[in-house]
């Protein structure tokens, strides 16, 4: 008799499994339309299946030219840091 095993899935492409993050954590994930740029933010909200982040934390803010300042992330896609990230 086999048994299920859930396994917990990649929160996203390339980023492991990580724990669910708490406000002022420092995330990373990958953005939605560009999905080879990796982001990094500052975690402002969190809601139940989702958190929203804050991008301005980041030097290279300016020149990614993006159009928005705060995003909107699922907890499957994003890895918790242990430091912040420049």
């Amino acid at each position: 008799m086999s048994r299920a095993i859930n396994i917990p899935k990649n929160r996203s492409k390339n980023l492991p499994f990580s724990e669910k993050a708490k406000v002022g954590d420092i995330v990373e994930f990958f953005d939605r339309k560009q999905d080879t740029l990796l982001l990094h933010g500052s975690v402002i909200l969190v809601l139940d299946n989702s958190i929203i982040v804050d991008l301005t934390i980041m030097k290279r803010f300016n020149s990614l030219n993006l159009e928005y300042e705060k995003t909107v992330v699922s907890h499957r896609r994003y890895k918790v840091l242990k430091a912040p990230v420049a």
